[in-house]
């Protein structure tokens, strides 16, 4: 399976090359203890998208394995301040982590994000993507916490451009959605491409029944 899944991948970024696919693919190298492919990959990621907070956290993990701690610290504090301003809380803190584990100091950041959001209207959202404020979506796109998530934290342009990916990804691995399990590699593809996790869709529906 996993051998099937590297394929597919290494398939779509020679196809359709980008930076979510070499991400993806740098995933499934590392699964594979492939450490010096996965790190070319995640490299490739972050040359396509330099938004790709998780690509970061990822490529510095190899390098901190690999002994190579110093360009593990310049990509560790590129990678934060990525992070930061995208509100991508976890690659965050796990970066934070990571810098402070190989002794480097943590950039010191402006709060930018809370101010961007007190300047928010109700028709707007500052998009954990692009870090910049967008149109909101008229509804949620998916029902439930992941449906809410989504609608609180990512414009309609970003949510319009995943739906063009997310339709590759369909193509690419013949997802068939009468399938659960296929229904499930969708969501995590998705969640991989804008950039959260379902733990970090957990904690928020928590914190917002607590309100």
């Amino acid at each position: 399976m996993l051998n099937q899944r590297i394929a597919q991948w290494e398939k779509m970024v020679a196809e359709a090359p980008d930076g979510m696919s070499y991400f993806s693919l740098g995933n499934a190298y590392k699964e594979a203890d492939r450490d010096e492919e996965a790190a070319r990959a995640f490299r490739k990621a972050i040359e396509y998208d330099n938004n790709l907070s998780r690509a970061y956290q990822s490529l510095a993990q190899l390098l901190i394995k690999a002994d190579a701690k110093d360009q593990a610290a310049e990509v560790l504090t590129k990678g934060y301040v990525v992070a930061s301003r995208h509100g991508d809380i976890m690659p965050k803190r796990a970066m934070g982590s990571l810098l402070e584990k190989i002794g480097v100091p943590i950039p010191e950041l402006a709060p930018t994000e809370e101010e961007a959001a007190v300047e928010l209207g109700d028709d707007a959202v500052l998009d954990r993507r692009t870090g910049q404020p967008g149109p909101r979506l008229p509804d949620q796109p998916l029902r439930g916490p992941l449906g809410k998530f989504i609608y609180d934290h990512y414009s309609q342009p970003t949510w319009q451009q995943w739906i063009g990916q997310g339709t590759k990804v369909i193509n690419e691995l013949r997802l068939d959605f009468s399938n659960l399990e296929h229904q499930h590699i969708y969501d995590l593809h998705m969640m991989e491409w804008l950039g959260f996790t379902q733990e970090e869709v957990d904690e928020y529906a928590k914190s917002q029944s607590s309100d």
